[in-house]
């Protein structure tokens, strides 16, 4: 992973966010942006907290452990000041599902402890931390600052935007929300699939690994060090495809609260599916370095739209 592309989606970002606002409406009212005020306050004390903590601790997944959370705190504190419509009851309902979900999948894996600080790190940090780009170490702690806990909080929140200009539009729930609804659930149940998958391949391949089996003496197709089986034989990231679009299903609640069919809400669902591009491509550096079969793997296989079957 280079400096030069993150630097430049920092700068994009924070051009083409006030743009989309000032030219693609609509502009918050005082009720908006007092809400957005209050979520603006819960931001920047995560920032902050996901900085402190993980540069005192050298733990960079303090962010990773409020991903799944603060879209919750977002959604329900949008719906309480929007007197709890039936559509933003639902979007926030529908938020705290998919929350629950990204938690445990993430809690299994033994990100939480007790000592809140504590926990296991995301296998990518100190591989990324390790890169030359990052030496000496005062460049990690600016990525670590403008990045990881600045613009990954910044990009939770912008997910939320759509229950925002949702606020004061009328209650009533309408097709496009039934549409909206029934797709991000699709999404939640495919990922939730996904991650299980994932995680019964990778439980029983660290198993036999355990017993003192080298990788190559185990049977197929756990060999291969990746898993090829199931949603991931027919797409080499199908949790990241179902990630993308749960927060575009969210999206499409904004239209259906009639602020239009391109507004300015889209900008979190739009550098979601950036961040996702660059994090895919750096799991698949780390992945190819550790497994010779995994390049073939690349070009058989679509990076996220299910597609042609991987075959071994």
């Amino acid at each position: 992973m280079k400096l030069a592309p993150i630097a430049s989606l920092l700068v994009v970002s924070l051009i083409v966010c006030p743009l989309l606002y000032i030219f693609v409406g609509p502009a918050l009212d005082p009720a908006q942006l007092s809400t957005f005020k209050i979520l603006g306050i819960i931001a920047l004390c995560s920032a902050l907290y996901c900085f402190i903590v993980g540069e005192i601790t050298r733990n960079n997944s303090q962010m990773d452990k409020l991903w799944s959370l603060l879209p919750i705190v977002y959604t329900w504190v949008i719906a309480a000041h929007g007197g709890m419509t039936p559509r933003l009851v639902l979007m926030a309902c529908l938020a705290t599902l998919w929350g629950a979900r990204l938690t445990f999948n993430f809690a299994r894996k033994g990100a939480y402890k007790l000592k809140f600080w504590e926990g296991e790190e995301d296998y990518r940090w100190p591989v990324l931390r390790a890169k030359k780009e990052f030496q000496p170490r005062w460049k990690w702690v600016l990525f670590d600052l403008f990045f990881i806990s600045i613009y990954q909080n910044a990009l939770v929140l912008m997910t939320t935007f759509p229950a925002l200009v949702s606020m004061n539009a009328p209650g009533a729930l309408t097709w496009v929300d039934c549409l909206a609804a029934v797709l991000m659930l699709g999404f939640i149940i495919y990922e939730t699939v996904a991650d299980e998958q994932q995680w019964k391949f990778q439980t029983k391949k660290w198993a036999m690994i355990h017993e003192g089996k080298k990788l190559e003496e185990l049977p197929s197709p756990y060999n291969k060090g990746f898993n090829t089986t199931g949603l991931w034989r027919v797409s080499r990231h199908p949790n990241y495809f179902a990630e993308q679009g749960t927060w575009v299903s969210f999206y499409i609640f904004s239209i259906g609260a009639g602020i239009g069919l391109f507004n300015w809400s889209i900008i979190g669902a739009l550098l979601l599916i950036v961040l996702f591009l660059g994090s895919s491509s750096f799991a698949e550096e780390i992945s190819s370095s550790k497994y010779p079969e995994y390049a073939r793997y690349c070009k058989t296989v679509s990076r996220f739209f299910p597609g042609k079957k991987y075959n071994a």
